[in-house]
């Protein structure tokens, strides 16, 4: 293994924890680091490992946003309910590091709902809100994870 190689795996180790602890842009992360892996490479086998990984991490973003959203909509959540939960973890993003998105949007999940269908019923919303959440970090971490696996079988082959 290269010291690039071995410089690449580092950063698509910190990619994958900072999907899971939103301290660092994660998926970024691993979509750079297979970049600078592929440019340096300058072989037709780089470039195909980072298209195919590439490709990964854009249907992952892409069912990250539609998928959870289509759960909370199912679940007879209002879109300006979760546009309140996406404001409020906007605020929560610089207000507490780490985990203030997160907070954030389930915190803005529950007000909205507590003034909507009052405090009784806004348990069950704030539920499928932290679903949502889970969901997708589970949706953004199995697409860096492709993508991770790409690389790995492209260092093996070249």
């Amino acid at each position: 293994m290269s010291g690039l190689e071995v410089v690449v795996a580092l950063a698509l180790l910190i990619g994958l924890v900072g999907i899971i602890v939103p301290v660092l842009p994660g998926v970024v992360l691993v979509f750079a680091a297979i970049l600078v892996w592929a440019s340096e490479l300058g072989t037709r086998t780089g470039w195909i490992v980072f298209a195919v990984a590439a490709l990964f991490l854009l249907v992952g973003a892409i069912a990250k946003y539609t998928l959870p959203g289509r759960r909370l909509k199912g679940a007879g959540i209002p879109s300006s309910t979760q546009w309140t939960g996406v404001a409020f973890g906007v605020v929560g993003f610089f207000v507490v590091p780490v985990i203030g998105l997160f907070l954030g949007f389930v915190l803005g999940m529950y007000v909205a709902e507590r003034r909507r269908v009052g405090p009784s019923a806004a348990g069950p919303s704030t539920r499928a809100a932290l679903a949502a959440v889970g969901l997708s970090v589970v949706i953004e971490l199995m697409s860096a994870l492709l993508a991770v696996a790409v690389w790995v079988v492209g260092v093996g082959v070249t």
